[in-house]
């Protein structure tokens, strides 16, 4: 576990306000799903292997229980449990989770997340409003070179099927884990570990070179006979539809096949196209987790990110998260002008500009050394005080003018640009 600074504090709270503000314009309803669920209710999304990768214990009641690893599970728990619910029904969350990872870079065992879902029948316009606003949300947080993959497990599932001839799911299930893994180690390792399984080795390679394919639909029909496979049609439809909504930065790609434990139809992930460190988000269909919760006739979609990724992505790319106020000193020469000072600071702040000020009556150069790292110094002395006036510096090129305090205290904004 880590302790979160103020810097990185502040880059995720500047990511909740802007998740706030664009599921805002989409309509989603914010609600918090339940921080400790049952870890049976858990195991209905990935099964009993999940206890590995989560925090798990026993209860005074000596109940079963797991600290949430993410807002899926608790959100459609309450959604099927919700018999009168409007539908189409859209939620959102933000907060923390649990996961029992080895820490490194990007990956941590506490960390945040957002997420999106829309509870209602099947729609592949729902699947294209989650996937509008990934492209959005990320456009307001102000990052580049993102490009959202998206793809169709089924239709991956059917090309594995006619290239081993086979239906197995065991077969398919491993051979989709080959497809995910080329994503992060080198082909040969996955060639060599999946010949030592038993598997054909020409028909994993077609599957792997298959998996690689990415673009439009008119640049995939191009490369490949896709119109026979499974689904390419409503793929095709997704991408027309997205396309629509005037989203540009997306592409089909097979190689993306996502959670194999639940998703059962489009799969999509949102990537910085500059980083090295793997999907900032991913989401896609999952009517199969709505159906273990007891509710055949609720199909779910949505998407989750997580939030320190993103943190990371805002500093390479040296995205400005500060406030678009200007930051003020106020500083004061002696005891008598302190109470002056605090008086204009409260003035300034019910004006919304982020203001401080020394509180310990410390000497005037110490106060002015504490003023460093603001935009502008407001100096209250008893010669200017006496005109109706203050001293006001710009901290950043040392240039400084004499200003009337009740102007400056009716318009802060117009005074606070030389």
């Amino acid at each position: 576990m880590r302790d979160i600074e103020s810097d990185e504090a502040s880059k995720i709270e500047y990511i909740r306000q802007k998740f706030v503000e664009t599921s805002n314009l989409f309509g989603f309803r914010f609600m918090e799903p339940s921080p400790i669920e049952l870890l049976s209710v858990i195991e209905t999304k990935s099964g009993p292997s999940i206890k590995n990768e989560i925090y798990y214990f026993k209860d005074k009641g000596d109940r079963e229980v797991a600290l949430r690893f993410d807002f899926t599970i608790g959100l459609t728990r309450y959604a099927v449990s919700q018999k009168s619910m409007r539908l189409p029904a859209k939620l959102a969350s933000f907060g923390g989770v649990w996961r029992y990872d080895e820490p490194q870079k990007g990956r941590y065992r506490f960390f945040h997340q957002w997420d999106i879902e829309i509870y209602g029948q099947t729609n592949l316009e729902f699947d294209a409003e989650i996937i509008e606003f990934t492209s959005i949300f990320f456009s307001n947080l102000q990052l580049r070179n993102i490009v959202i993959d998206i793809c169709d497990r089924e239709l991956i599932e059917s090309y594995v099927q006619q290239v081993f001839k086979s239906s197995s799911p065991e077969l398919v299930g491993d051979i989709l884990r080959a497809v995910d893994k080329i994503q992060k180690k080198k082909k040969q390792e996955i060639m060599r570990e999946y010949e030592e399984k038993g598997y054909s080795s020409s028909n994993l390679e077609k599957i792997l070179e298959f998996s690689q394919i990415k673009g439009t639909p008119e640049e995939i029909e191009i490369k490949t006979d896709v119109k026979q496979l499974k689904n390419w049609d409503k793929l095709c439809k997704l991408f027309t539809s997205i396309k629509n909504r005037r989203i540009e930065n997306v592409r089909i790609n097979f190689g993306i096949v996502r959670g194999l434990d639940y998703y059962s139809g489009i799969v999509f992930e949102a990537f910085d196209s500059g980083s090295d460190l793997g999907a900032l988000a991913g989401g896609g269909r999952y009517d199969t987790l709505t159906k273990a919760f007891g509710r055949s006739d609720l199909g779910a979609t949505g998407v989750a990110g997580g939030v320190e990724r993103i943190s990371f992505s805002l500093e390479k790319q040296g995205i400005d998260i500060g406030a678009k106020t200007p930051q003020v000193w106020v500083a004061f020469v002696n005891d008598e002008m302190q109470k002056i000072a605090l008086n204009v600071v409260s003035k300034l702040r019910q004006k919304g500009i982020r203001v401080e000020t020394d509180l310990s009556s410390k000497p005037l150069k110490k106060q002015m050394e504490m003023a460093s790292n603001s935009q502008f110094a407001i100096i209250i002395a008893p010669k200017e005080y006496s005109l109706k006036s203050v001293l006001l510096r710009n901290m950043k090129n040392g240039s400084e003018k004499q200003i009337l305090l009740e102007s400056l205290l009716h318009d802060p904004l117009s005074n606070l640009q030389f």
